[in-house]
This record gives C-alpha cells, sequence and structure tokens, in this order.
C-alpha cells in the first residue's frame, strides 16, 4: 500500500461500504487510536458486528488482513506525529465562530494533506504508460463536468502551448460527437473525483470503443471511470473541512492537477523538439499582453 494514510482510505471508501462494513470504518475514523489497541473480535463486538465481518471490512478497503490495518494505522499515528503540516491540533471541522487563522490552517492543512497524498500514491508505471501514449497521440480529448471541467479546461491549456492537438470537452452532446470520431491513433481523459458522473463515462467509454486509449483521473479506483479506462491515475480525497459547500473541495482538484502537471511535464520531456518550438513560437504572447509599471514616471 503507497505511503499514504489509511483513514483517508477508509473516508473515501465508506461512501461505497453498507451495512455492518460501514459501522466498522465509520467507528474506526471516530477513534483510530482506540481501533489499534482492540483485537479484530474485540473490534466486531463494539460494531455489533463480527471478527468475520471486521476481516471482510479490511479486504474491501484493499487491505489484507486486520493485522495489516493496525500497521497502517500505527504508521499513520506516526507520520502525523512528525510532520510539521499535520498538527492534530487542527481539527477537520470549521464553525461559523472560528476566526480567520483556524479557518486558513484548517482549509491549508487538509490541502496539503491531499496534494501530498497524490504524490505519496503516484502509480509511476501507470504514468509513464499515458504520458508516452499522449506523445504519440494523434489527437486527445478531455471529459470533465462542473470543477472537474474547469481542470480539463486546464489540461487542454497546459498541452496545447506544448504542440498537442487537444480539446478540453465539458459538454455531454460536445463530448459523446468528439469521441465517436475518435480512431486507436487518439487518447481520451476522463476526469472525476467520484468516478461516478454519467456525462464523463459515457463519453469515455464511447472512446474506447472507438479504439482510442483512454485515461482515468479519479479519486475511485473501483469506480465506473476507472472500469472505462485502460491506464488509472488516483488521486487523494481532501479531508472534508465539515463547513457547508466544501465537499468536493478545491483540495481535490489540487490534488488532480498535480497529476496533470506531472504528465505535462513528461509529455514535453518526450515530445522535448515539438515542445521547445511550440513554446518559442509563443513565449512572446504573454508578455505582449502585460500592462506596463508606472513606476518611476
Amino acid at each position: 500500500m503507497p505511503a499514504t494514510d489509511v483513514t483517508t482510505l477508509i473516508r473515501t471508501e465508506l461512501p461505497r461500504l453498507a451495512g455492518s462494513l460501514r459501522k466498522v470504518g465509520e467507528l474506526i475514523l471516530e477513534d483510530p487510536v482506540a481501533a489499534t489497541h482492540c483485537s479484530a473480535a474485540e473490534l466486531g463486538r463494539r460494531t455489533g458486528t463480527s471478527q468475520a465481518t471486521v476481516t471482510r471490512f479490511c479486504r474491501a478497503i484493499g487491505l489484507d488482513s486486520y493485522q495489516h490495518l493496525l500497521i497502517e494505522l500505527a504508521q499513520e499515528r506516526g507520520r502525523s506525529e512528525v510532520s510539521d503540516w499535520g498538527s492534530a491540533e487542527i481539527g477537520p471541522d470549521i464553525s461559523p465562530d472560528d476566526d480567520l487563522e483556524r479557518v486558513v490552517q484548517v482549509v491549508g492543512t487538509a490541502d496539503l494533506r491531499a496534494v501530498q497524498q497524490t504524490i505519496d500514491r503516484i502509480d509511476l508505471d501507470a504514468m509513464e504508460r499515458a504520458a508516452q501514449a499522449m506523445a504519440r497521440a494523434r489527437r486527445i480529448d478531455v471529459y470533465g463536468v462542473g470543477g472537474s471541467g474547469a481542470v480539463a479546461q486546464e489540461t487542454e491549456i497546459r498541452l496545447f502551448r506544448i504542440g498537442c492537438s487537444v480539446r478540453g470537452w465539458s459538454e455531454v452532446h460536445g463530448a459523446a460527437t468528439s469521441a465517436a470520431l475518435l480512431t486507436p491513433a487518439d487518447l481520451a481523459i476522463g476526469i472525476s473525483h467520484s468516478g461516478a458522473t454519467r456525462e464523463t463515462i459515457e463519453p469515455l467509454e464511447l472512446a474506447r470503443e472507438r479504439g482510442a486509449t483512454t485515461v482515468a483521473i479519479t479519486s475511485d479506483p473501483r469506480s465506473p471511470l476507472a472500469r472505462a479506462a485502460d491506464i488509472r491515475l488516483i488521486s487523494a480525497s481532501p479531508t472534508e473541512t465539515g463547513f457547508p459547500g466544501r465537499t468536493g473541495s478545491i483540495g481535490g482538484r489540487h490534488s488532480v492537477l498535480v497529476l496533470i502537471d506531472c504528465l505535462y511535464v513528461r509529455v514535453a520531456q518526450l515530445t522535448y523538439q515539438r515542445s521547445s518550438a511550440s513554446l518559442a513560437l509563443t513565449d512572446h504572447i504573454t508578455p505582449q499582453h502585460a500592462r506596463k509599471s508606472r513606476r518611476g514616471r
């Protein structure tokens, strides 16, 4: 398992768990330290389930055994004790009465943690395969709606500057039309935090049917979007702050942009001559549109 927090993994998987398995996850998140002092049988009793249910829970979140869970919880506790940015004094909740200093600390800590966890869990082999496919693709489609639509547009802007033939799609009819016109020489990227957004899944599935290489960027490796892709890149889910409107926060978008940035740089490396020529031809554009300073007048 990558060096990322197991409680973040549980929090990510919890919405997909039901009944007794969900009870086990909720109790562990309520007090991870106390859970490390319980046997599987005791944890089962505390949740009103059984030792077998606790074992099933561990396997449901991708761990080999309950012992593996205990090791991960202990390692996470050790990391939090030595981390400069993971202070245990900063809780996950923000109330209407909190001052700005606490807001900044809680939000910043959650976002930094999500970015670091994404870096820790990057599958380098999957990223290399995605970058290689992007570098040789005749055309690249990027699908995403809502917040992920903004990331799709950012991806288009970055890749376009280094000479890629790329288009970001945030409207489902346009995305589906474009996907239907793809060929085995092309590549499609679907971006969705949940991996369950139909407007992103459908064009990615269609692109795959057309023979294009497909890449999913999501926080859920078992999601429908991930299953529709040849290559999967997994981002971390930021700790929710408990404040209204912050679910699916910008922190999650930061995590995805880390993956996009890595892909962008790697594709630029793999297509160095084309990328360098493209940048050289466009570098003058931004300075030309910058307002000159009035200082010294």
